[in-house]
């Protein structure tokens, strides 16, 4: 049993989101600078924290979390809302959703026409959310966060970043050493990405003493071939801020700024995380009177935006959390509870809910997808390559489907593909059994089927093939969009 103290909790969780805020406003004004910068204060009017979708695209997640419900969240549903409540359209953005808009879900949604800004910032800048919901568990924030990176970055090493930023910041709850929460986040990562050795640079370069502002060239010169505004170099300025800041939280705060490059999100995530670790005793007092505790949203749609699902100020936004924290945890099967008394997380239990490694959720194609049929099955499709096509063009489709544990029983599936005029379709099973799941002995109720889809002469902007899966228990079937697109 996890006891986490409430009321330790929600001084950092408050923190997190002061820090947030404070480092959307001291970074703005510079966001996109190419120059090594000297910044030392705010530039801002205070009282008035600037807007930043940082902060409110995980406004958004909230709403998804406590309208759906933490154990109905998944990809699919983070798309939808995606689409419904938020309004921009720049980058990696405006990609997905048309890439969701034309029927590509994710992570192909973040992979298709996006080689660009699959690597960029959208995704890491908005883990405090997840972290939040799974503090010192970072295996349900990674879950999380995955689901959310994917549907503007595919699994690319703009989710790399922000599997890496959950980790961090949700063992920040219960860990104060830098450097364990880096090695840790860097666990969670495949270990070639740019990601983790952008990380690796920073930590080695502060271990040899080099100056902060060499270091910075370093990083530069090591991506160089990214370019700007991508997830690689700007959390290397983040781990500059945590290292050469070493605790001080305006030192950090302003180190991370200077770097240049996304300064908004570079500051606003070192200071999210140095307010989870030490709470509002670590953020100084003016800065914090600067800000106050006002939340200004620019990036939610209108219809949404005044709606009392946006909270408007982070102490709200801290009380909502820390009311549905209970409800995620049961969700995920974590025995948990708040505590008046101090905070317990044995050590089996710490390290019984972080051990997930990358190749859970990277060892996958990138053109792949995974819809879930309510509670009884979830499935799988893996396309061979890019679903963009031209006639005659052949791609290699599997279906994997695997049965809830929960659902003591064997099923027969019927499987028949409905396909567009002039289409066909390789052989393949027409009945599949899904065995009893039986965890233990490693069985968990999966089974799958394989075929060439070719496209017919004529091929549409738009192509849907449907597989129909139906079964004995269920009262009617599902229908498993494959889009391929001309």
């Amino acid at each position: 049993m996890l006891k986490l103290n409430k009321e330790a909790y929600l001084d950092k969780l408050h923190a997190c989101w002061i820090g947030k805020n404070i480092g959307g406003t001291l970074g703005g004004p510079y966001e996109g600078s190419h120059a090594f910068l000297d910044v030392q204060g705010f530039a801002t009017e205070s009282g008035v924290p600037l807007p930043n979708d940082d902060l409110d695209l995980q406004l958004i997640w909230l709403a998804a979390m406590e309208r759906v419900g933490p154990e109905r969240v998944n990809t699919n549903v983070l798309a939808d809302y995606w689409l419904e409540w938020m309004p921009l359209y720049c980058n990696e953005y405006g990609t997905c959703k048309t890439n969701l808009r034309l029927g590509l879900l994710p992570p192909m949604s973040g992979e298709v026409d996006n080689e660009r800004w699959k690597t960029s910032n959208g995704a890491w800048i908005r883990s405090e959310v997840w972290a939040a919901f799974a503090p010192g568990v970072s295996d349900v924030a990674v879950k999380y966060a995955i689901a959310d990176a994917m549907v503007d970055h595919g699994l690319a090493e703009g989710t790399h970043a922000e599997v890496f930023t959950a980790t961090l910041q949700s063992l920040a709850y219960v860990e104060s050493d830098i450097r364990v929460l880096l090695n840790t986040a860097l666990s969670k990562i495949p270990e070639s990405s740019a990601v983790a050795r952008t990380v690796r640079l920073v930590m080695e370069a502060y271990d040899n003493g080099v100056d902060y502002k060499e270091t910075r060239e370093r990083v530069l010169r090591f991506n160089a071939e990214l370019g700007w505004f991508q997830a690689p170099s700007n959390l290397g300025f983040v781990t500059i801020g945590l290292l050469y800041g070493e605790g001080d939280f305006k030192k950090s705060m302003i180190y991370a700024v200077n770097c240049g490059d996304d300064t908004d999100c570079t500051a606003a995530t070192v200071g999210a995380t140095l307010g989870i670790i030490g709470g509002m005793a670590a953020i100084p007092a003016d800065w914090s009177a600067h800000i106050g505790d006002r939340i200004v949203t620019t990036s939610i749609s209108g219809m949404h935006s005044q709606s009392k699902r946006v909270p408007k100020t982070c102490t709200e936004l801290t009380e909502r959390i820390a009311a549905l924290l209970p409800r995620v945890m049961q969700a995920n099967q974590v025995a948990f509870q708040f505590t008046n008394e101090q905070t317990d997380y044995p050590s089996e239990d710490l390290e019984k809910y972080n051990q997930v490694s990358p190749e859970k959720y990277f060892a996958r194609s990138p053109y792949s997808y995974e819809i879930t049929h309510y509670d009884s099955f979830r499935v799988r499709v893996e396309l061979s390559d890019t679903p963009r096509v031209v006639p005659g063009d052949t791609r290699h489709v599997k279906l994997s489907v695997q049965a809830n544990p929960m659902m003591r029983e064997t099923h027969k599936l019927q499987f028949r593909l409905l396909l567009p005029d002039g289409w066909s379709a390789g052989h393949h099973p027409k009945t599949l059994s899904v065995l009893y799941p039986q965890p233990l002995h490693g069985l968990f109720g999966e089974a799958s089927l394989e075929f060439d889809l070719v496209a017919g002469e004529r091929v549409e902007a738009i192509n849907r093939v449907y597989m129909e899966i139906t079964a004995a228990n269920l009262c009617y079937p599902m229908m498993i969009p494959i889009t391929l697109i001309g």
